[in-house]
Formats: structure tokens, C-alpha cells, sequence
């Protein structure tokens, strides 16, 4: 039943058009109903743009390795708990035995 409904909420709903992006003088990214912002469509001059890309910080492929290694590490630590599945009386402690619910 949840998957009709979902079905049909993806069927009939409607796209939704986001705002326009404005920019500044200075290529900041604003409102476009905000103070200072440029009229929507215009950019910055392609020299002016190519200078503000190289001065953004770019991150070392160092970093890169070292976040999915960390993250191959948690994975395969979590591949390697034990199975559990609650049949066995070891998969229970004596509190939960004595449980009835």
C-alpha cells in the first residue's frame, strides 16, 4: 500500500523551478533581491572568474585518501561483527531470558 501511494505522489506531483541566482561585483552569490546583487544571468568577466577559482583552497588528494581509507576501515569493521540473529540462547543475556516481553 505504501508503495501505490508513493507511486502515485511521484506520478502527479509537479516540478518545482528554484529561484534564479544572482551575484555581486564581487561574484558572491546572493539573493537576488538583496543589496548590491546584479541583475539575474549576468557573471563575472571570465579573467575575474578564473582568479577567483584559483584562490579558493583545494583539498590535498592527502586528505582525499586519508578520509576513504578511514572509511574502508569502518566498513570492513562492521563487515566483521558476528552475525546475530536472536535463535541461539548465547545471543541473549540472562536478563533478557527472564523477559517476558
Amino acid at each position: 500500500m505504501r508503495a501505490l501511494v508513493f507511486a502515485l505522489a511521484l506520478l502527479f506531483s509537479t516540478p518545482v523551478w528554484c529561484a534564479p541566482i544572482c551575484f555581486t561585483r564581487a561574484g558572491d552569490t546572493v539573493h537576488c533581491e538583496a543589496k548590491g546583487a546584479m541583475p539575474v544571468g549576468w557573471k563575472l568577466p571570465p579573467d575575474e572568474a578564473l582568479r577567483r577559482e584559483m584562490e579558493q583552497p583545494h583539498v590535498p588528494a592527502s586528505t582525499i585518501l586519508k578520509a576513504v581509507a578511514g572509511l574502508v576501515l569502518f566498513l570492513s569493521l562492521i563487515a566483521l561483527l558476528p552475525e546475530f540473529d536472536g535463535r541461539r540462547d548465547q545471543d541473549w543475556d540472562a536478563q533478557d531470558k527472564r523477559d517476558p516481553d
